[in-house]
């Protein structure tokens, strides 16, 4: 899935034929790249993988960190092969996505642990972004940002700050722009 589509950037961009269409996916697959580089996230997740965690060193007492967003959980196994129910473990945060930590509920009767080694004991299937669908504003900052990348491919001013598309690479400048980066700001991960 994309964070916008190409009918939407092609609106927002005024455009009605069809002829710049794979390079307006091109384009949005290049500012959705850039959005998660910059927010050091992934916005939507529309199915299930598993990451592994470390027994010891991902585990800090009850809690074992998140190296990413998590925004639902199928499963969880412990190191021991058993499985997590929901009813033995809380969220955090506990009213809303993304996770960045389960935590073993204090009336639990277990812990985390491993059997034979500690490393990728863990396993946790489940959406690993942001939430399943990005959120409506990222939706507009693609387009805004896809629409920037389309107009800098005339920019005959400079090609500092260009994009300039060789083959099947798309190169772009080393900054995006000031009001792409302020209306990210608030969804940078702290890492």
């Amino acid at each position: 899935m994309t964070y916008c589509t190409a009918e939407q950037a092609k609106s927002y961009l005024g455009i009605t034929t069809t002829t710049d269409d794979v390079l307006i996916w091109s384009l949005i697959e290049a500012a959705q790249a850039s959005i998660d580089l910059h927010t050091h996230r992934t916005f939507e997740a529309s199915a299930d993988t598993e990451r592994t965690f470390d027994a010891v060193a991902d585990v800090h007492g009850a809690v074992l960190d998140l190296d990413k967003d998590l925004c639902a959980i199928t499963s969880i196994t412990n190191g021991d092969g058993t499985t997590v129910t929901a009813a033995q473990y809380v969220t955090e945060p506990r009213n809303g996505t993304p996770y960045n930590a389960i935590k073993i509920r204090s009336d639990a009767d277990i812990v985390w642990t491993y059997t034979d080694y500690h490393e990728d004991a863990i396993t946790i299937d489940g959406r690993w972004a942001y939430s399943t669908t990005a959120p409506d504003d990222i939706g507009f900052i693609c387009q805004r940002y896809v629409a920037w990348l389309y107009r800098q491919r005339e920019n005959r001013t400079g090609d500092d700050d260009r994009t300039i598309i060789a083959g099947n690479a798309t190169l772009l400048p080393s900054t995006i722009p000031a009001d792409i980066q302020a209306a990210l700001r608030p969804y940078v991960r702290r890492l």
